[in-house]
């Protein structure tokens, strides 16, 4: 007769160094799930929950969402390996960061541009009514064009 070892919340974030709360919301995020609840309320984790919650964290690191670690797992736990799922997710991701890489590189030379038209201004002109003339010489549709795609995704 085997014996399941069961963790408390509270273990388990002392053993992976993630916060109760942060457990919590793996939970409702359909990431974690009890083993059990005790007659108590509490709720009891098998030690399996130890290694889900340090392949969260480590599929975090690699820069997965929440959401496709929770269909990563899903995958896994119908009984299916998940390391196509991961490669093709992985291909993803370098292709949004070769995109955004592209958008910063020429977000920073507009940026350069203007660095270096400015520095050709005389700063000796009259107060105008402008909070910065060198700002507001800048286009606002360009500006905004420019600007949109790069911070939405940092």
């Amino acid at each position: 007769m085997t014996t399941t070892t069961l963790f408390k919340i509270g273990d388990i974030a002392k053993q992976t160094g993630v916060s109760v709360g942060t457990l919590r919301y793996y939970e409702t995020e359909k990431l974690l799930h009890p083993a059990e609840r005790g007659e108590n309320g509490y709720r009891y984790y098998g030690t399996e929950t130890l290694e889900q919650v340090q392949f969260i964290k480590k599929a975090q690191s690699l820069g997965f969402s929440l959401e496709e670690i929770r269909h990563i797992l899903e995958v896994r736990f119908s009984g299916e390996k998940p390391c196509e799922l991961v490669q093709d997710l992985l291909a993803e991701k370098i292709n949004q960061l070769e995109n955004q890489i592209q958008q910063m590189t020429i977000f920073k030379t507009e940026l350069e541009e203007y660095r270096e038209l400015w520095g050709k201004t005389p700063d000796d002109q009259e107060f105008s009514r402008e909070i910065c003339p060198l700002v507001a010489s800048v286009p606002l549709k360009a500006s905004i064009e420019s600007l949109t795609p790069v911070f939405q995704s940092i």
